[in-house]
């Protein structure tokens, strides 16, 4: 079997594999599992004119095989036949798009998310959306209305949130990359967890035209692969200015995603790679976590990179910063369902405000209203939306302090997560326990800076085995670096992104 981009399109080239093929695969691997004793439910449905698709992707390769012109058609469309994974937050033209809300239930997406639309053009498929935690909100993908998706390396556990849809549809191959969003970690967290990569790039990088908003100032599009190229390739065509979206800005340096290498050993013995010291001293940092991020920091001294343990005291406070700001965003955000325009309506003729109630009591789940209830006691009049603004000056200082630091330093390594992936349930009802995941990945969020997660090792056998990740956080646009950095950990650690081998 065949696992990345660069393999399956050389596979489709030279006639081994049909782009058909591949989207049937995914689809019998995903109907093969929906029947198991512990479904992974990592994607909610296949779309159904991915495989017509499929077949005009073949008849392409076909005529430009006949022509003598391959090479100029994968020049022109590097991802043609390539199926990918949609989290059910991202529009998809004709498809359902529910955010893993039953308030948005049937409602179809009138059109691509911008996203969607390049990777089309480059001649990806999409191939069906992907569970998430409704509304995006949550850490563990246990927050849907369809149920949890469970981690394919031990389906007792979490998938990690809340791309844990996309995530673990990579890791058990049944795509070959995935999309996701970010607003605090919700792709590094769940590729730390199911042990693949998950890019989180620069805000801006990726338009944010056509998904379902959280928190408009922190979410950004994320892409998840089994290696640092599987998630270059789709930035490179997928990055850039857009229109529709104001906050989106252009990319330099695509053509070296486009064919990724890695640094020279004389590169990367110039590195300078900063520590927060904060991290370190963090008191719930799980022991096997520990272990593996020292082993990574070996491996930088290793090959020569000077590394220094940096006091960042300012980070102390991105956790409480990052949730007063997405909160707020989210209950602003969240106040367009209404039940009068789009999706579920619970009218019982009493008028307005009544049918506002029930339509947001019966449609949002439990997570959901407790985030909307708590931004908007933030925005309160009582508060004269003091608390907001206190949130947006320790945002200010993360930014100022960050930026000061790449000055000197060009990476920031630390752990995803302060644990690995924990069994289902074991924290679905202690939110506080919950949001103390993003620990390490908020500041990230809050700075705007790229940061990739990376498969740095596992748990003891007796902690389960279980996948750890280690992210490499550089300064805004600086993706082309830190994927190189990625690329000489793969080099280094063949195949550590693919999980689940077949």
């Amino acid at each position: 079997m065949k696992y990345t981009i660069n393999e399956v399109r050389e596979s489709l080239k030279n006639g081994e594999v049909t782009s058909v093929s591949l989207v049937k695969e995914s689809i019998e691997t995903f109907e093969n599992d929906k029947n198991s004793s512990l479904p992974l439910n990592a994607f909610l449905e296949m779309y159904d004119n991915a495989i017509s698709k499929a077949e005009a992707c073949d008849k392409e390769i076909e005529q430009a095989k006949n022509d003598g012109t391959l090479d100029d058609l994968f020049n022109k469309k590097p991802l043609l036949g390539l199926p990918f994974a949609v989290k059910d937050n991202i529009s998809v033209k004709g498809q359902h798009l529910t955010c893993a809300s039953k308030i948005l239930e049937g409602y179809v997406a009138p059109y691509n998310a911008t996203v969607i639309n390049r990777l089309e053009e480059a001649g990806a498929i999409p191939l069906g959306r992907c569970n998430q935690d409704e509304f995006a909100m949550g850490s563990s993908t246990e927050y849907s209305c369809y149920g949890p998706t469970r981690n394919p390396i031990n389906r007792e556990y979490v998938s990690g949130g809340s791309s844990g849809g996309s995530t673990a549809a990579v890791a058990a191959n049944q795509a070959l990359f995935g999309l996701g969003t970010e607003t605090g970690g919700s792709v590094r967290l769940p590729a730390s967890y199911c042990g693949v990569y998950g890019l989180k790039p620069t805000y801006g990088v990726l338009s944010r035209w056509g998904v379902v908003a959280y928190g408009s100032s922190l979410d950004q599009v994320g892409i998840i692969g089994h290696t640092p190229s599987d998630i270059a390739q789709p930035l490179a065509v997928m990055a850039g200015e857009d229109m529709y979206d104001d906050t989106s800005c252009d990319l330099q340096n695509v053509d070296e995603l486009k064919n990724l290498t890695a640094l020279s050993d004389d590169e990367f013995a110039n590195l300078k790679v900063a520590i927060p010291q904060q991290f370190l001293e963090t008191k719930g940092l799980d022991a096997d976590v520990g272990a593996v991020f020292e082993s990574t920091r070996k491996w930088f001294e290793s090959k020569g990179a000077k590394i220094d343990v940096v006091d960042l005291p300012i980070l102390d406070a991105s956790i409480a910063s990052y949730y007063v700001i997405a909160l707020s965003e989210a209950a602003s955000n969240l106040s367009r369902f209404d039940g009068i325009r789009y999706g579920r309506r619970v009218d019982a003729g009493k008028g307005y405000d009544e049918l506002y109630v029930q339509t947001r009591s019966e449609g949002f789940g439990p997570e959901v209203k407790r985030r909307i209830v708590i931004g908007n006691y933030v925005l309160s009049e009582q508060f004269s939306g003091d608390t907001y603004k206190k949130g947006m000056t320790v945002r200010a200082r993360i930014q100022e302090e960050m930026s000061k630091l790449f000055e000197s330093y060009d990476l920031v390594i630390c752990p995803v997560c302060p644990t690995p992936a924990f069994k289902l349930g074991q924290k679905v009802d202690d939110p506080l326990e919950m949001y103390l995941s993003d620990l390490f990945t908020t500041f990230v969020n809050l700075a705007r800076i790229p940061s990739i997660s990376v498969p740095a090792g596992k748990t003891s056998e007796k902690a389960g085995s279980m996948p750890v990740g280690v992210q490499f956080a550089g300064p805004m646009f600086s993706e082309a670096k830190i994927l190189k950095v990625a690329q000489n950990w793969e080099v280094d650690h063949p195949m550590c992104g693919v999980p689940v081998q077949k």
